[in-house]
């Protein structure tokens, strides 16, 4: 339990030699550090309405830590539409599905996520406490609702990554609080995670801020979790409370919502980089000729469908092209601002919701209201609306469309292992493999937390 909690440095992931360099000293000294990263002296650390609101904006900032590279990667990596260029084992094991439990990427993801979750946990403990003139009781919900759903994302992303976690729900300020609770279940992850957007939808307002959590941002969430744990009718219900939401909906052309200014009408939820703070993603995908790396490639078949007219239609635009030693190299444009490195990471957009209320209402038998969602996508991407007639017919359109639609966030794996269709389209049929194995040093450091079955 250990190494989640507890990180010594702060990895920034400017190359992929980096990347390798700083994890594997993060991971030696979060073993030998004594300090948590979150550690408050003691009660009194949230104190007024300045700490309370920059310990709200801390939180994020570990949000932002692990949707800068470790969790888009996880999402797309593993999965049929984007290959791995380069030598570094920790990559190459995801993108081959042969994780191993000291895989530092794997390693520093959990770390990020266990951190951003001690952060809203230290919210809740203080916040409620504080008598400050100049923090309204409307600031105060605000800031607690953004707490509970931070905790919620982050329980949420633990749990269709590695199945049932450890579930700590008050703050890390010593090593002994770090240890000896146990693994839930999924079922039991989820659980905890429905309970804090609940709580996260009653406290925060009905605002339109698209980089912070609002109402609409926990019902979205919510419509994905309902999604995951097939509960059809109420992630029909919750994505249709945001699509009726005048203030979101999709925008044109595709590239729209990706390109600055940022925050557009079809983001529930995006993480905000600027120069100063910057998403380093775009030189993954980059050819050096363009200052970037190549690590991350789109496969020959996801350049096919994205260029097909047919198919892809305006999400072609994910696609560029260079000229390396006389040939064409086609590489990712989703994160394309290598000169300002302000790319947002896109946690929640109003197209997934189109396909998660499509599929919800497919599984209920609403076969005509889940065609139409289907083709409200595709018509923003200019392809020939679908005739898919039957629900397996449906099904099969959806999940296509999701490939093509989210090609390069972090969507296709997890969608594959929820649909159970990883083994069929992936080959991965060893569904011990369908979740990450528990980081290394955290099992050494605490017996009691267990590792899944297969590593």
């Amino acid at each position: 339990m250990l190494t989640r909690l507890y990180s010594g440095s702060r990895p920034y992931l400017q190359t992929s030699l980096l990347v390798a360099l700083l994890l594997n000293a993060s991971a030696c000294k979060s073993l030998l550090d004594p300090q948590p990263v979150q550690q408050l002296a003691d009660d009194r650390a949230i104190t007024d309405a300045a700490s309370a609101r920059a310990a709200t904006l801390g939180a994020y900032d570990r949000v932002q830590n692990y949707y800068q590279l470790d969790w888009p990667t996880l999402g797309f990596l593993p999965a049929d539409n984007v290959r791995f260029n380069g030598t570094l084992n920790q990559f190459l094991q995801i993108d081959q599905n042969a994780l191993s439990a000291d895989n530092v990427l794997i390693a520093e993801t959990w770390t990020y996520i266990y951190q951003a979750i001690n952060g809203a946990n230290n919210i809740l403990a203080g916040l409620p406490g504080i008598s400050d003139p100049l923090l309204t009781t409307t600031e105060k919900n605000q800031l607690l609702g953004e707490a509970y759903f931070i905790r919620a994302l982050s329980y949420f992303d633990l749990g269709r990554g590695w199945g049932g976690v450890p579930l700590v729900l008050t703050p890390t300020r010593s090593k002994e609080n770090g240890q000896g609770t146990r693994r839930a279940t999924l079922a039991a992850t989820y659980d905890q995670v429905l309970a804090d957007l609940t709580q996260a939808e009653s406290l925060l307002p009905e605002a339109t801020t698209r980089n912070r959590a609002v109402k609409a941002t926990a019902r979205g969430l919510r419509a994905r979790l309902h999604l995951y744990r097939q509960q059809w009718a109420d992630a029909e219900t919750y994505a249709t409370q945001v699509l009726t939401n005048s203030a979101y909906g999709l925008v044109t052309p595709y590239r729209a919502f990706s390109t600055a200014p940022f925050l557009t009408s079809e983001s529930v939820l995006e993480i905000t980089y600027s120069n100063a703070d910057a998403n380093t993603m775009w030189n993954n995908w980059f050819p050096s000729a363009l200052g970037g790396q190549y690590n991350f490639q789109p496969v020959p078949a996801a350049i096919t469908l994205l260029n097909d007219p047919t198919v892809g239609g305006s999400r072609s635009a994910l696609l560029a092209s260079t000229t390396i030693n006389g040939a064409a190299a086609i590489y990712g444009n989703l994160y394309s601002r290598s000169a300002q490195r302000d790319d947002p990471s896109y946690v929640l957009r109003v197209a997934e919701l189109y396909l998660i209320r499509a599929e919800a209402r497919a599984r209920q038998g609403k076969l005509a209201l889940a065609l139409a969602d289907l083709n409200a996508v595709r018509t923003r991407a200019g392809v020939p609306a679908s005739t898919a007639a039957t629900a397996a017919d449906l099904l099969l359109a959806i999940e296509n469309e999701r490939r093509v639609e989210f090609a390069f966030e972090a969507d296709r794996w997890f969608d594959l292992v929820r649909t159970g269709r990883a083994g069929t389209v992936l080959g991965v049929t060893d569904t011990k493999k369908w979740v990450f194995p528990i980081p290394y040093n955290d099992l050494v450091a605490d017996p009691d937390l267990e590792q899944n079955p297969g590593y």
